[in-house]
């Protein structure tokens, strides 16, 4: 039919004019940010924290919806599929890229996903029983070495946990049995009751516990000591540069959303994270307020990627 071009093009034109009036008077309703995993988490935490201080930016709320399940995929699909209209973002931790990683498929493809911003990280922090006679990291490896071997609980294939015993393993040649739990809080719950010998989490899970003297710390695994701990040394401090990870909250947003919208946002998150009255709500817990272009998150993320890949190979990451 002749004419079909024709009204094709008149459709895309009027898209494109519908979305780019939307942009300029975007925020006119709530906004959703989408957990992928439940709450009270870091990133919970984190998400909820950035959201009231940009909603005071944008002049409307921002909801925080927790969607967990499958590793964070669950979440991250229904921001993937989302209407691009910027109503609709994703606060991720490291799945987000690690999950192509070590499953088969994927329900939403990669470039389906754009990244906003990076509003914070919390440090790992590698644990064990507070009389334990391993005292730091080189005494964990030697340690580890010797009989049988370590035990190290994770969170699950493909965690940020498992991230770091596959680096203490397979970077720094620790001999550990590295063992799934169902959460990072289960992992640390066990190295608590003694069924394991250490775990890694993010500062603001273990912080009470250390502080309580239920868990002696022994290393930190960012490029920086937590502030909350300034006198554990990082694993780089302690000769070992390749055992860095950290977990990151970002925000994502779907596919064809409009650039406008998406540097509003992106100057929203910035001016939370940079407030002395979120610094002074992160810091203490242990997480390290971010920010950044969309340009200097992009540049993150691809490092990341690059970075944890050969991890995941060497260590046969597959999904549960």
């Amino acid at each position: 039919m002749p004419f079909r071009p024709s009204r094709l093009a008149g459709a895309a034109l009027l898209a494109f004019a519908a979305v780019a009036a939307h942009a300029d008077t975007w925020p006119s309703k709530p906004i959703h940010f989408v957990v992928p995993f439940g709450p009270g988490g870091a990133n919970d935490l984190v998400a909820r924290y950035v959201a009231e201080a940009a909603s005071k930016e944008l002049g409307q709320p921002i909801i925080v919806d927790n969607k967990p399940g499958a590793g964070s995929v669950l979440g991250s699909e229904i921001v993937a599929k989302a209407a691009p209209d910027g109503y609709t973002f994703l606060a991720p931790a490291a799945g987000v890229i690690t999950n192509a990683m070590i499953k088969k498929s994927m329900p939403y493809k990669e470039d389906d996903l754009v990244p906003v911003a990076l509003m914070a990280v919390s440090p790992s922090v590698i644990v064990v029983p507070p009389d334990s006679p391993i005292k730091d990291l080189k005494d964990f490896i030697a340690q580890s070495k010797k009989g049988k071997g370590l035990t190290f609980s994770t969170a699950g294939t493909g965690s940020t946990p498992h991230f770091v015993a596959a680096m203490l393993k397979y970077k720094a040649g620790a001999q550990l049995d590295i063992i799934p739990y169902k959460s990072g809080s289960e992992g640390v719950v066990a190295v608590i009751g003694k069924q394991v010998d250490a775990t890694s989490e993010a500062s603001p899970v273990v912080l009470p516990q250390i502080k309580g003297g239920k868990l002696r710390a022994i290393a930190s695994t960012w490029n920086r000591r937590v502030a909350a701990l300034q006198d554990i040394p990082t694993a780089e401090e302690q000769g070992f540069k390749d055992v860095v990870i950290g977990h990151w909250a970002g925000l994502f947003a779907p596919k064809g959303t409009p650039n406008e919208i998406l540097e509003k946002m992106n100057a929203a998150v910035n001016k939370a994270v940079k407030s002395p009255e979120l610094r002074a709500r992160l810091i203490p817990q242990g997480i390290d307020p971010q920010g950044g272009s969309r340009e200097d998150f992009r540049k993150f993320l691809a490092a990341e990627k690059a970075r944890l890949g050969p991890v995941a190979k060497a260590a046969q990451m597959q999904a549960d």
